[in-house]
């Protein structure tokens, strides 16, 4: 049977309903008798114990422990929180001559900077450098095509820079914040939910997951051969989700730390596949549209994985269509995609261009 905390005012009743039968008084008494006084103090420090065995209690559980205790409980299995990683990629400058030197500063906005770590010359009107975020986070990224400014003038160089393609990349909060908070509570509920095996399905997620930046993980045993281990992986932080070469092969290398001797693990990138949908919706409005577009972002979110080439990861059109009626629309109707969604081998879906007529 559950324990139904008393309120304040619930104990202050009961314990000065209690002092009063103790000490035989009977009848009305001042407002500031020394019974009640009592009875409120002794109510309140009561409340007050009550509160922190209260909080106690939660702090026992993964699934309920704030974030100081619930590293705690992470460390007692060897799980460490993921450090933040910088932000870094390649910038293009221009100018009529000079030299960017290493250790300059570039800045996004006031609070977001780049120190160039590779500098470069001036060639036929441009230079490309490589910077890194002063500050490790997901903060530091940027979109290719992102403006930065030269935080100090260089003779012959102009003072915007653009960040070449791929973008500045790599930046991530690690296991800070609330966020982070619950990348811990995730490992640590897998790891006490399904504790090691030696080298069971769980084993390489859980090993994937070490690294910064990694949110889902998908494993396929024997995919190329007796033997082997596929891992797939993607980053729902990230501007793209789809891992480049960098960020495999530091997945690849936590997995090759840990593995079984006998195993032959292979990390790759799943391969997008981008779900066109064509919509009519009723009312066609800005919020039912965006309603919509977040629905169906969602249920990628929870459904879609890489295929096997069978069936797996497969989003279907009933679901699809759910996630739309439930957006708030009176009335739609969706001509594209006209079935399921089943994904090749190591294909991943994703919500592509929506065409709304």
């Amino acid at each position: 049977m559950p324990f139904a905390r008393p309120t304040l005012g619930e104990l202050v009743d009961r314990i000065r309903s209690d002092l009063r039968g103790r000490i035989e008084i009977d009848g009305p008494l001042l407002r500031r008798a020394m019974v009640d006084v009592v009875a409120a103090a002794v109510a309140a420090a009561v409340h007050t114990l009550n509160g922190f065995i209260s909080w106690l209690s939660r702090q026992m559980f993964a699934t309920t422990a704030e974030r100081e205790q619930l590293l705690q409980k992470a460390a007692m299995y060897g799980i460490e929180p993921v450090a933040a990683t910088y932000a870094s990629g390649n910038v293009t400058v221009t100018g009529t001559s000079g030299s960017i030197p290493t250790e300059t500063i570039l800045r996004l906005d006031e609070e977001t900077g780049y120190r160039v770590t590779t500098g470069g010359t001036i060639s036929s009107g441009t230079a490309t450098i490589v910077v890194r975020a002063l500050l490790a986070g997901a903060a530091g990224n940027a979109e290719a095509g992102a403006i930065l400014t030269f935080q100090s003038p260089i003779p012959g160089i102009n003072a915007a820079a653009t960040v070449a393609s791929g973008g500045l990349t790599g930046g991530d909060d690690g296991d800070d914040g609330d966020v982070g908070t619950e990348r811990v509570r995730n490992r640590l509920l897998l790891r006490l939910r399904e504790p090691p095996q030696g080298g069971a399905a769980q084993d390489y997620i859980a090993w994937a997951l070490t690294v910064a930046g990694v949110t889902r993980v998908w494993v396929f045993p024997n995919e190329n051969g007796a033997g082997t281990v596929v891992v797939r992986f993607v980053r729902d932080q990230d501007v793209s989700i789809f891992p480049d070469a960098g960020e495999v092969a530091a997945v690849q290398a936590a997995e090759d730390a840990e593995r079984p001797i006998t195993a032959q693990v292979t990390v790759v990138a799943p391969t997008q596949l981008a779900v066109a949908f064509t919509i009519h919706l009723v009312p066609d409005t800005s919020d039912t549209r965006a309603a919509v577009t977040a629905s169906l972002d969602d249920l990628m979110f929870r459904v879609a994985e890489p295929g096997d080439g069978i069936a797996k990861g497969s989003v279907l059109l009933s679901e699809m269509r759910t996630a739309i009626g439930v957006a708030g629309v009176t009335d739609y109707t969706m001509t594209v995609p006209s079935a399921d969604v089943v994904p090749g081998l190591g294909q991943l879906a994703t919500r592509g261009t929506i065409t709304w007529v």
